[in-house]
């Protein structure tokens, strides 16, 4: 099963979990999962309502933790999953997201993944929406999520560190580290919590997928703005017939320094591969096959800028069916400096770690090194903290 989820008004830990409750995950399932992490008793309770957001009817999940110090370590916050009666992948994700949090929260500090004190992310209230929702999506048979473009309102929010900027800078350094679309929020606000963007960081890929809907859940979060404060699940199974084509056209007249251009154009317009191949056209001229794949909503796009940016006079089109290894990043030391991996993930299991060559370049040049001794330190790094025998760490 795979699931959409829509952010009209953004999203936070209790918002999702209200989408998933609202879906048909029981509220008993997630009182299990928080009775799993053997908090202190009587120290948190986890209710749901029906609630109206203006004209429409959602879920409200109320979390509650009383408790005093909650400035904690992502070692702490590891030690509380780790030690919980959860499903292995559950554990796995959750540590995950956590992480995620705590290399955004270094970043925006100065300080590092060890060091770096959770406030707000780190009270109880908050790892129960973190592993309420990793129980959930698992629970429910969620292979893969879907997530819309999310709206970042504007203003300030009270924090342990004072009074700061909308979109949080925690929330933006996670979005920009998958390369999350953004758009316009309806109104000001913060609508994106960073345990919500946190979430998304490491569960969604950005974009509507092809889907034959099964249920929904519309859920809520405490604010109520002057527009319906929801978030919508969608859940169903994948209709891959026709989603992505290839496009194609032979070239034998074209300037071969303009293809790099066209490249980096049809990139820019949403193509997700584009490649050359050389072959032999008529009268025995050395010609190029221009290939691009793409999803099937841009083919009529895509194909207008070929035939605009490029001197052939027609293109082909061809139904093409993909399967996707679902990818995620990290970030890991090296003696250079840090370097964002890619995770290639085979079901619950990273199957490949990539290190990303533009940071690899960036600090072989400030410490005047080969980019090789980057790339290798930082592989080696990556397979130690993700492909030991044990399994990913986060």
């Amino acid at each position: 099963m795979i699931a959409y989820l829509d952010t009209p008004s953004g999203i936070s830990g209790d918002m999702f979990l209200g989408c998933l409750v609202d879906a048909g995950w029981p509220l008993a399932a997630l009182r299990r999962t928080v009775e799993a992490l053997a908090l202190p008793a009587g120290s948190w309770s986890v209710e749901a309502e029906a609630v109206m957001r203006g004209p429409l009817r959602a879920t409200l999940v109320h979390v509650r933790a009383a408790e005093g110090d909650q400035h904690r370590h992502l070692a702490d916050v590891a030690r509380i999953i780790d030690t919980a009666d959860l499903a292995a992948a559950v554990k796995a994700r959750a540590r995950a997201v956590f992480t995620r949090l705590a290399e955004a929260e270094a970043a925006v500090h100065g300080s590092t993944v060890e060091e770096v004190h959770f406030h707000e992310v780190g009270a109880l209230d908050a790892i129960i929406d973190i592993v309420g929702v990793c129980a959930g999506l698992h629970e429910l048979g969620v292979t893969q999520l879907y997530a819309s473009a999310l709206p970042l309102g504007e203003g300030w929010v009270n924090s342990a560190h004072g009074r700061i900027p909308v979109p949080a800078p925690a929330t933006l350094n996670l979005l920009t580290a998958v390369g999350a679309p953004v758009r316009p929020a309806p109104g000001p606000g913060e609508l994106v919590t960073p345990t919500g963007a946190a979430l998304l960081a490491e569960f969604a890929i950005f974009r509507q997928p092809h889907m034959r809907l099964q249920r929904t859940g519309v859920g809520t979060g405490q604010k109520d703005f002057a527009w319906p404060n929801v978030a919508r699940l969608m859940l169903g199974e994948a209709t891959e017939g026709g989603s992505h084509v290839v496009i194609e056209t032979n070239i034998d007249d074209m300037n071969p320094e303009l293809y790099g251009p066209v490249s980096e154009a049809l990139f820019a317009a949403g193509a997700l591969d584009v490649w050359l191949a050389p072959i032999q056209m008529k009268k025995g001229r050395p010609g190029v096959v221009l290939s691009v794949l793409a999803p099937a909503t841009l083919e009529s796009a895509l194909a207008n800028l070929i035939l605009r940016e490029t001197t052939t006079l027609g293109v082909r089109v061809h139904p093409a069916h993909r399967h996707e290894a679902r990818r995620s990043f990290a970030t890991v030391e090296t003696p250079y400096g840090a370097v964002r991996v890619k995770l290639k993930w085979a079901g619950e299991t990273v199957a490949g770690v990539k290190p990303e060559h533009a940071d690899c370049l960036r600090l072989a040049r400030e410490q005047k090194v080969a980019v090789r001794q980057v790339y290798e330190q930082a592989m080696s790094a990556g397979v130690r903290r993700f492909l030991a025998a044990e399994g990913p760490r986060g």
